[in-house]
């Protein structure tokens, strides 16, 4: 009696032990519960919905519902209106995410009622009545030195120029599809200015690409300080999503956390820049 009283006590201990454990474990796994499931991908020029493939694949892994934009890089106007396009049919909350040219896109769209917030990668970040060409101008930082067709279109479909501009971290092969799938950029885009900044109102994430030949990385620091977003930075070119996946995953996942605790595995190449995202001065939205 006494054996089978002392074994209904360690049981009843071993029951009461797994219990919490299981307990603490569902409160660990609601901690790491996205704020938002909904991730929308903006592509920048020389670029198509596909260059995101590595990040997608890695996030539909992790349970994101992920949707890729295809710009026609013909106009601002109609870079949004694409963006828009995709914004209205997600079932809820969207974390936006622009690269390059898409981050003067993602700004004017992301002030979509459902955006929770704008990450950026290695992007133009106008300011409302700003366009990229004026943004770029006012950091000293032109773009490269190419003339437009006929049509009015910059192209970068040559494989070799595409790897030193876009890529030097790219295999060869890949760089190669990419000049291959690239589309090109309307001239008069650059020139289209922003009606509205959705950094105003919304908080952002800005990825820094370190090894960047597109877009100096002394100009990336500039835009990131003066949004106020929290920063991150890699050692990538300009096509992280293509180079380094699991930091554009990361930044990804730490936007759609909202501050709750994201299982990720960022890159092992990613430096982390502490710091709280503070509202720019209104009279100097960029420093200089």
């Amino acid at each position: 009696m006494f054996h089978r009283h002392h074994l209904l006590r360690r049981l009843g201990c071993a029951l009461a032990l797994l219990v919490a454990a299981l307990a603490t474990q569902a409160a660990n796994a609601q901690d790491r519960v996205p704020a938002v499931r909904n991730i929308v991908l903006v592509h920048g020029a020389f670029a198509d919905g596909s260059s995101w493939s590595p990040v997608i694949t890695r996030l539909q892994r992790k349970g994101y519902h992920v949707t890729a934009v295809q710009n026609p890089l013909t106009s601002l106007a109609d870079d949004v209106a694409a963006t828009r396009r995709v914004l209205e049919r997600q079932p809820g909350g969207v974390i936006l995410v622009g690269h390059s040219w898409g981050g003067a896109v993602v700004t004017e769209a992301g002030t979509a009622p459902n955006v929770e917030g704008v990450v950026y990668l290695s992007a133009l970040v106008p300011d409302a009545g700003e366009s990229a060409a004026d943004l770029l101008g006012r950091l000293a930082a032109p773009m490269p030195d190419m003339v437009p067709d006929k049509d009015g279109l910059l192209w970068l479909d040559d494989p070799v120029a595409y790897r030193q501009v876009m890529a030097g971290d790219v295999p060869p092969a890949q760089a190669a599809v990419q000049a291959a799938t690239q589309q090109p950029l309307a001239v008069r885009a650059m020139a289209d200015k922003l009606s509205q900044a959705a950094w105003r109102n919304k908080p952002s994430w800005y990825l820094l690409t370190e090894n960047d030949k597109a877009l100096p990385p002394s100009v990336q620091h500039n835009i990131a300080k003066a949004i106020g977003a929290t920063t991150q930075s890699v050692g990538s070119s300009h096509m992280s999503m293509l180079s380094h996946p699991d930091a554009v995953v990361s930044i990804i996942e730490k936007a759609a956390g909202h501050g709750h605790q994201v299982d990720s595995q960022a890159d092992t190449s990613t430096n982390v820049l502490r710091g709280r995202r503070a509202r720019a001065p209104m009279a100097v939205p960029f420093a200089k």
